[in-house]
């Protein structure tokens, strides 16, 4: 059975932060917000190609040694 969960006492900025990440994925703030928790509680598993090329356009990188480390840490993981 579903459980209802509250935030209080949220920081506006970060609140407006939260809105934007949920504008930005299509998503109610609800949405973006079960979505984080969903993501965070999910067990680690091993990235894909996908997750890792999401992930290199997230943080805005743009140099081949950039993306380089990245994937070489992701394997080091692992």
């Amino acid at each position: 059975m579903p459980t209802n969960l509250s935030i209080k006492n949220a920081p506006d900025h970060v609140v407006a932060r939260l809105r934007e990440r949920a504008r930005r994925h299509h998503r109610s703030l609800q949405g973006e917000l079960l979505a984080i928790i969903e993501s965070a509680t999910r067990e680690d598993q091993p990235s894909t190609p996908a997750e890792v090329l999401a992930e290199v356009r997230r943080l805005g990188l743009e140099t081949p040694g950039e993306a380089v480390s990245i994937v070489r840490a992701n394997r080091d993981r692992r």
